[in-house]
């Protein structure tokens, strides 16, 4: 999808989601003032910007299709079609981050529109994808807005098929403790009941399996209302 197609398309969704879910038509409008002035070259050239507009019409395609059905029954239905880290972030967090105050909203539309975003990590967050989804019973969801409003670079659910929120960072951060602390106050601040803060050495060879294996592992088996940091 090109840059005017996408100012297209969010004007598209801003009049369906009106009636429907009020919330999104609203937050789908301050995305479009935002970027409604950039020509669109311009736009295209911004990466990070295009890959999250493009992101955000996809979940706002199917927020829209799943509240459009007539009863709360037939929208459970379709999220229990979903895996469970698509049914955690479609029914609770993407709904509570268009119905509630997004206090990092205004920083990170400026840093991405600058080009001062650069994801943490990327590379190895696809490896972890890669790898993650190799197991059995296994799930994973990566969005920006996850990423940049509630300190979450990916969620993951094994078999017990229970979400939970990651955040991954070098462990030679000297940062890293005031780090974890920001990130707890987070999690807690967007209603998200538990998360793991990793910390990793690339010199490891074997730190992308350990990597996974503790995510899957804490997602089984991490209790309600704990952050843990590891190491």
């Amino acid at each position: 999808m090109q840059a005017q197609e996408i100012k297209d398309q969010l004007n598209s969704l801003i009049s369906e989601a009106y009636p429907v879910d009020p919330s999104l038509a609203i937050r789908l409008n301050e995305i479009y003032r935002w970027i409604k002035d950039v020509k669109p070259g311009a736009l295209t050239n911004k990466k990070f910007v295009m890959a999250f507009l493009l992101q955000l019409v996809s979940d706002s395609e199917v927020w829209l299709a799943v509240k459009s059905l007539p009863s709360d029954a037939e929208q459970q239905a379709v999220f229990e079609l979903m895996t469970p880290a698509e049914r955690y972030w479609y029914s609770y967090l993407f709904p509570k981050w268009l119905s509630e105050t997004d206090h990092k909203f205004h920083i990170w539309k400026k840093k991405l529109m600058a080009g001062e975003f650069y994801p943490a990590d990327d590379r190895l967050l696809r490896s972890l994808a890669t790898h993650i989804q190799q197991r059995e019973d296994t799930s994973f969801i990566q969005r920006y807005i996850a990423d940049l409003s509630m300190a979450t670079d990916s969620i993951v659910s094994h078999r017990q098929q229970q979400p939970l929120c990651i955040q991954v960072t070098t462990l030679s951060d000297e940062f890293s403790v005031e780090k974890y602390h920001k990130w707890q106050q987070s999690l807690q601040a967007w209603g998200i009941d538990r998360g793991l803060f990793l910390s990793y050495d690339g010199r490891d060879a074997n730190f992308l399996n350990q990597l996974v294996n503790i995510a899957l592992y804490n997602s089984d088996n991490l209790p309600a209302g704990r952050y843990l940091k590891f190491p």
